[in-house]
């Protein structure tokens, strides 16, 4: 059964954000864009390439009323030591969660249960709680933060824009579709 549509499940996290520790549970989600951003752990390779860029833009992820999420199975305790100890994880301003028991990670699909690591796996949440976005990745391919702002800003727009689609490459302001009956066969 797929993910996309179907409406985030209950849970509730500790994180590590804006220098104190927190708590994340589904209802913070809730009334606004979110970005679920799994990753397999802290102090790794790939991860700090990818937690950097999202850094970077998360200004404008703001700027669209979108919230970031990162999530690792490690404690919110290990997400402090390497926020203070990484340069490229001091840039990170949005919430850090920490998914020890694997709950989160789980109620996302992403659980390597042989590891008790997640996946790569970005999803993005409506105000609705729904998922309208789910893309999983090998833990040795990296994302691309600037690739992600598209597919949002695509979501936003259709969510707006109800009978119409955007097809590939699209970006704001470019043409979109209105699928019907006179365009089969003609794009």
């Amino acid at each position: 059964m797929s993910l996309i549509n179907s409406e985030i499940k209950p849970f509730k996290v500790n994180a590590y954000h804006a220098g104190k520790f927190t708590s994340v549970s589904e209802a913070d989600l809730k009334g606004k864009w979110s970005i679920v951003f799994f990753y397999p752990a802290d102090f790794t390779f790939v991860c700090p390439t990818e937690l950097g860029d999202l850094a970077d833009f998360y200004p404008e992820f703001q700027k669209m009323g979108v919230e970031v999420y990162s999530v690792s199975t490690d404690t919110q305790f290990t997400h402090k030591a390497w926020h203070d100890t990484s340069d490229t994880i001091k840039k990170i301003n949005y919430p850090m969660l920490a998914d020890p028991t694997g709950t989160l990670t789980r109620n996302f699909d992403v659980m390597i249960e042989e590891e008790g690591l997640a996946l790569r796996g970005t999803f993005l949440i409506n105000p609705e709680g729904q998922i309208k976005l789910c893309e999983i990745h090998d833990n040795g391919i990296g994302r691309s933060a600037s690739e992600l702002m598209r597919k949002v800003q695509a979501a936003q727009y259709i969510a707006k824009h109800p009978g119409e689609v955007c097809p590939a490459k699209w970006q704001p302001g470019a043409a979109t579709l209105a699928p019907s009956l006179d365009l089969v066969g003609k794009i």
